[in-house]
């Protein structure tokens, strides 16, 4: 039983170190229509240039409906990424 419990514990203390870590690239961006997720990672890999959407040095970007529904949907359109409203807003 001691096992059990010792084994569970570390799990969690692992996990909780883990999870954030895999989340930290992930970004929330809230809208009236439904939040939009933005998977850095996924994003860096398929774009491959990071001054391709950051001026400068890079930092996070402000994200709102017109850079989202300009910068990003052209983007979509060209690189064949998610177009329509709920493709990328989730209720």
């Amino acid at each position: 039983m001691k096992r059990i419990v010792v084994v569970l514990l570390a799990a969690v203390f692992v996990s909780v170190g883990v999870l954030p870590a895999m989340a930290e690239d992930v970004y929330t961006y809230e809208a009236k229509n439904g939040a939009v997720s933005f998977d850095h990672k996924l994003h860096k890999e398929a774009v491959g240039e990071c001054s391709k959407c950051h001026e400068g040095a890079p930092a996070k970007i402000e994200v709102d409906k017109d850079y989202g529904h300009g910068e990003c949907k052209d983007c979509h359109k060209d690189m064949g990424g998610p177009t329509k409203c709920n493709e990328c807003h989730k209720k």
